[in-house]
Formats: C-alpha cells, structure tokens, sequence
C-alpha cells in the first residue's frame, strides 16, 4: 500500500510521490488525511525559494523536523480520520477525527498527543493555525477600548485577525490589501473601512495599532509612517530572506513608535503567568466553532495537482485567499 507525499523540490517546483504507507509505532497512531491547508504565508515563502536552506522548518512542531534544503516536506494543516492505532494506544481513538500540524501527505504516523480532537466541519479545521496565530497577533498587540486600528494584509491570517478585533469596542478598523475581493470579505467580518494601498493617501490615519501581515516589507514603512506617537506595530509577517528597508529618519527618530513582532510557536512572556499553548488552543477552536469563516476556503485541488494550487496563490489568481489539498 503506497501514499502521496508532496515534497518541495525547487523553488517554484513542488512534486507527489508514492511512498510506502508507514507502520505506526507501539504508541503512535496512523491518520488518512481528509484535507490539508496550504498557508499562503510561510508557505509562499517556502515554494518561492525565499528561505535560506539552513533555515529548520519548524523546531517546535514534531511533524516539521528538517530543513529548507531541497527536498524537504513542508505544511502545517491537516485534518483527517485515525485509521490505525498502535499496540500501546487505546481503541477510542480508532476513526477519531483529528487536526495535525503536519506536512501534505495522504496517510501520516503521529504521537497522540501531538493531535487536536476535532467536530469542526473541515473548511474550519483547516484554519486552526490560521486563526491561532491571529489569536496571538491580537493578544500581543493589546488592544483598547476606542483603540484606532489599521491591519495590512488581507490574507486568511489577516481576515481571521480583522475578525477577532472587531469583536472589541475599537473607535475605527481599517484594512488594507491589494485585492478588491479581499477588502470587501474584510467588510463583511467587521472592518469600517477596507483601502486599497494607494488609498492611504487621501486620508489621515492616526493609528494607535498598526498590525504588518502582508508579507510585503513595503507595508511595514507605511504601517510605521500611519501609526501615531507611541503607537505600536505588530509584525506579524516573516519575510524570509527578503531586503527590508525602512525610513527611520526624523519622524521616526521622535515618534516613539514600538515595532514588536509576534509568532504562534510560543507565548509571548508577558502572558505566560495566565496562558499557555493548550488555552490559546482552547480560545482558538471555540472561535472557530462560533464565527463563520468558510468563506476563506476559496479553492479545493486533489493533492495530485498541488502546482496548480501553488501557482493559483503564489499569483493571485481566481480570487484565490485560502487553497486546500483534498485526499481521496
């Protein structure tokens, strides 16, 4: 019995191929993977090339153990039905449905413990890291009441992040993205006003917190020059290997502008006295079961044309905003 497993093998060059299925260990289980989520973050970086080669893939997830050397498996969004289980592991989990943080591939071997139990419909589940890291992006930023907030990048995370903040009591959310389709979805999730970036320069913003998730170091020099005198950008973006170049002259030499980055893989120590990753996990699922994001999954491809679903992101095209892999 054989399995499909996407391996990226160039930049812009990623291919399926057939392995042997693996044996789960005494303690592991074997999970038959439903869908997977290809982020157009990290991910684009990753399929661009934009990542030095010595870069670990993922330290802190047990699925991502290796490096950006060609090849190398990547991805971190699977959900999937347990088929197997190891002597050791107990019958309950048999055909227990799951969320992993896992690369593409159609059956994988995993540790129990490394997997999320999950009733989600599967266009929601997929959106787990999605949404846990725009948890943590809001979460770092601290948001208050009457706050003036303005979110570049109308990406999922970026939608998943406008969402949670027009749940708070804000004077004003803005976003700002490219994509016309982008900035009305970011409308119908809350946002007051959704610009393109040229349209930045026919208003005044004043901004108390800047959010950078574009991926674009561009956005980050505008998000600076925006916020308002010891307002706060947080960077959520990773921009790989790409120059970032940014205008700290005078302005910013007096502004007392606090730029801070912030990344899922750990909580930021100003919380850890009353958070750890299991209740932000918590926090996360429960969003996902009582708001309604389907409509981000845009695109759904069979694993074995994942390029088409590659080109369709790293491009734009379609209307794409969040593509996944299905399995059959």
């Amino acid at each position: 019995m054989t399995r499909r497993v996407l391996y990226f093998t160039a930049p812009r060059s990623v291919d399926v191929r057939e392995e042997p299925v693996p044996e789960p260990g005494s303690d592991e289980v074997l999970v038959h993977t439903e869908r997977s989520s290809i982020s157009p973050g990290t991910e684009l970086l990753a399929y661009r090339g934009e990542i030095s080669a010595e870069t670990a893939t993922d330290e802190m997830l047990d699925g991502l153990d290796g490096t950006f050397s060609y090849p190398f498996q990547y991805g971190y969004a699977a959900i999937g039905r347990v088929a197997e289980t190891g002597a050791d592991v107990g019958d309950d989990w048999v055909d227990r449905r799951v969320f992993a943080f896992n690369p593409h591939e159609s059956q994988f071997v995993a540790d129990p413990d490394a997997l999320i139990p999950t009733t989600l419909p599967s266009n929601q589940a997929v959106l787990i890291p999605n949404c846990e890291a725009a948890v943590n992006f809001v979460m770092d930023a601290r948001p208050r009441i009457g706050a003036r907030v303005v979110v570049f990048g109308q990406g999922p995370v970026g939608l998943l992040t406008t969402a949670l903040l027009a749940e708070f009591p804000l004077a004003e959310l803005v976003t700002v993205d490219y994509d016309s389709s982008r900035r009305e979805m970011s409308r119908s999730l809350g946002a007051d006003r959704a610009l393109s970036p040229g349209g930045l320069d026919d208003i005044d913003i004043d901004a108390d917190i800047s959010f950078e998730l574009s991926g674009n170091p561009d956005a980050l020099d505008t998000a600076l020059d925006i916020t308002g005198y010891a307002g706060d950008v947080v960077v959520g973006s990773w921009y790989g290997n790409k120059n970032v170049s940014l205008s700290l002259g005078d302005d910013y030499h007096r502004s007392h502008v606090r730029i801070r980055s912030s990344q899922v893989s750990r909580v930021d120590p100003d919380h850890a006295d009353r958070w750890d990753k299991d209740r932000r996990m918590e926090l996360v699922c429960s969003t996902l079961a009582e708001l309604d994001f389907q409509g981000l999954v845009t695109h759904s491809l069979p694993v074995e044309r994942a390029g088409e679903a590659y080109e369709l992101l790293d491009s734009r095209d379609d209307g794409v905003i969040q593509a996944t892999l299905t399995y059959e």
